[in-house]
């Protein structure tokens, strides 16, 4: 492989985050018909890509963390790669794009501080880091909205993966975030949050891998049928779990944490009732586990089925907490919440 430090070398990263609240609402067609709103906030986990220059007309793809590697003659348009869908679908909408269609010879590499799955928007994140090594590499004057809409297009569209819109407009903006969803329309609204809020959060939260890497496709789709369907059930709990997007927000600016608490109980139960899958018997385990070490609340980020969770403690009783949960197969984290969003550099 070639030196990473070559001139010319770009790289980028972008931000995980985590779904504290409204999620589901910003997956259509809820969100078309309805409007959805998510709070959520990115944390000190990242998605990270490179793109190097080369002078033999090969492109090269790596996913680095799960040691997946493609070459081949460099194209305008490459065919899908499995394990390397999202390195394919920016180069070839770049490509197409914003450089006329004319051929990359580069070696794109990526890794991620989170697996697929994770429930932290890992994929979403790593397009958007991908399109912002690109647009840094190419020189193209995308803002954040540009490279968010950009990112949700290629995964969504092109590829035709499901999911919702928050991951992308999170990775690309950073920070805490209160989005509004209608149909194409988003509109971002940054929350200034006093930094003693801030540490109290970050020191109130324990995150649990729970090992499994979930599929999200399969919940976010029997999500969706049963949108369309109009079945009750699955439509009030999603108009619930936006209200309660709204209450949090609240909440955290105020420095609110035992609203906080509840709005999350409250949350994850209308989220279980979202898609049968959601949750399952091993989830439920471990949430009553923490709870019962003394967290105050508790949810799955992201689509649900496995992933990342995340519960909120009083600061005192995290270690309890932190002793419960790695009595499981998985792996117990704490996090600090980032400001920035995305950004890319030329290393020399």
């Amino acid at each position: 492989m070639a030196n990473t430090y070559t001139p010319g070398t770009v790289r980028a990263r972008a931000p995980l985050r985590l779904g504290l609240a409204g999620g589901g609402t910003d997956v259509s067609p809820y969100s078309d018909d309805f409007g959805g709103l998510v709070l959520n906030a990115t944390i000190d986990k990242f998605a990270y890509a490179t793109i190097m220059p080369r002078d033999d007309e090969t492109i090269e793809l790596v996913a680095a963390d799960n040691s997946i590697q493609w070459s081949g003659a460099s194209s305008a348009k490459l065919e899908l790669v499995k394990g390397l869908e999202l390195h394919v679908g920016v180069y070839n909408r770049i490509v197409r794009d914003y450089n006329d269609g004319r051929p990359l010879a580069v070696t794109v590499t990526t890794h991620s501080e989170a697996p697929p799955g994770s429930g932290l928007g890992s994929s979403s994140t790593m397009v958007v880091a991908l399109v912002h090594a690109f647009a840094e590499y190419l020189q193209i004057p995308l803002g954040e909205y540009d490279i968010a809409h950009l990112a949700y297009d290629i995964e969504r569209v092109d590829l035709a993966f499901a999911g919702g819109k928050q991951d992308q407009y999170a990775a690309a903006f950073g920070g805490f975030n209160f989005m509004e969803f209608y149909g194409d329309r988003v509109i971002v609204n940054p929350l200034r949050i006093k930094q003693s809020i801030r540490a109290e959060l970050e020191s109130s939260l324990v995150l649990f891998y729970t090992g499994v890497s979930r599929e999200s496709a399969k919940i976010i789709q029997q999500q969706t049928d049963s949108v369309k369907s109009g079945n009750n059930t699955s439509l009030d709990a999603l108009h619930r779990v936006k209200q309660e997007a709204t209450r949090m927000k609240e909440a955290v600016l105020k420095g609110d944490f035992a609203s906080f608490a509840e709005s999350m109980r409250l949350s994850w139960a209308s989220k279980k009732l979202m898609a049968t899958s959601i949750s399952n018997s091993s989830i439920d385990a471990i949430y009553d586990a923490a709870i019962a070490a003394g967290a105050l609340a508790g949810k799955v980020s992201g689509a649900g089925g496995g992933g990342f969770m995340m519960f909120v403690v009083d600061p005192t009783k995290r270690p309890n907490v932190i002793r419960a949960l790695e009595k499981f197969n998985g792996q117990v984290f704490t996090c600090n919440f980032t400001e920035h969003g995305a950004y890319s550099w030329r290393t020399q």
